[in-house]
Formats: C-alpha cells, structure tokens, sequence
C-alpha cells in the first residue's frame, strides 16, 4: 500500500444511477488501499429533473420510479440513523444494477430486510413525509456543483465535482491511483473539469 495521508470524501447518490453505482464501487476499492473515511449522502434524480418537460416519456417515468428508493432511505437515516444509509444503498444498487432487477417495490422490500430494517418502512417510497430533509440533501451536494450535472456528485477533501463518471470499476492499486490523480486536480482552485464523449454503458463485474 502507498503511503498517503488520510483523505474524506463526500459521497451524493441516486441509487437508480449506473454512474454513481460504478463510481461508489471505486471508492470501496480505494478505501482498501488509501486512507480515506467517506461519508454517504442522497441526492436525487428525480428533484434534479422536475420541471423539465423536455425529458422523453421514458425518462420521466423512470423518474416517477426513482423517488421511492431515496425516499426510503431518508426515512431510514431519520428515524434509525445515518449509519444506515450505506448498507441500504449497498443492497438496493446490487439488485438493481448487477442483479438487473426493475421490480422497485421489491427491491426495496428485500434490501430493507437484508439490512435488518422494519418492513413498514417501504411506505415512505410513496410518501413525501420525508422530502424536506431528502431535498436538504439533495441540495447540500447540488449547490457544490450546479444544476447542469448529474450523479455523482463528489467531494474530495472538500472540492466537489459531477463524477468521476466511470464505465468500468478500477480495482486494487490502479483505483488508487485514480483516486491519487482527483485529489490532486481537486487541489487546484482553479480547475473545473475535463470531458468527452462516452463510447460504452457501464460495466459493474
């Protein structure tokens, strides 16, 4: 392992995202092999697009889906606390991402047993008894970046940034080497971003 000093990164997710899924399995991987604490927050797809009538059909009822499981983990953060909130994203992204499973109810019904959480909790994925503290997150990470980003939103050290948007997940070393190279640029105040076209969906094996 190289030696590093510790490092914190402040982790906003949607757990309907591939991105933030690919994303959020590098920074397990760098947490083997750097010293770094991350903390976990929601954000969500769904406040990020409300009023956006240009989204095709399609997107918008996927975003009609994806209030539930960012809804359900907010309740579950407030009511048996924040500690909560990664295990419950753990389960739902590996049935919705690598298990492919679109059934959100039911996603949802498994990872809150998986997690040891009481069932009735699944209610709060079509209530909005728990949206103000769900936008208060949401916001926190969004007013970092601006509107015009998706998920992840990352901070690292501090700094935060609209990914990294990874289609593979680096493993072992090279993850963190790629986590070496973000803290880096993060580091200079005066860099904001780099980009290109995607050629490829992500990838989560």
């Amino acid at each position: 392992m190289s030696e590093t000093v510790s490092n914190k990164a402040d982790f906003w997710f949607d757990p309907m995202c591939p991105f933030a899924w690919v994303t959020s399995r590098w920074i397990g991987e760098v947490e083997d092999v750097r010293d770094i604490t991350t903390e976990w927050h929601v954000m969500s797809l769904s406040v990020l697009n409300e009023g956006r009538d240009e989204l095709p059909e399609n997107y918008k009822e996927l975003m009609q889906k994806a209030w539930a499981p960012v809804r359900v983990i907010t309740a579950a953060a407030e009511q048996h606390g924040t500690g909560y909130i990664k295990p419950l994203y753990d389960a739902m992204g590996t049935k919705i991402h690598n298990e492919g499973n679109k059934d959100i109810d039911e996603v949802i019904a498994k990872s809150l047993a998986e997690t040891g959480l009481p069932a009735g909790l699944a209610a709060a994925g079509q209530s909005e008894e728990f949206d103000a503290r769900l936008r208060a997150s949401h916001e926190a990470g969004i007013s970092l970046v601006g509107q015009d980003v998706g998920t992840p939103v990352v901070a690292f050290n501090g700094t935060a940034f609209f990914g990294p948007v990874l289609t593979r997940i680096p493993r072992g070393e090279e993850a963190g080497r790629l986590w070496d190279a973000t803290v880096t640029l993060a580091s200079f105040p005066y860099f904001f971003e780099i980009k290109r076209s995607r050629t490829e969906s992500p990838v989560f094996d």
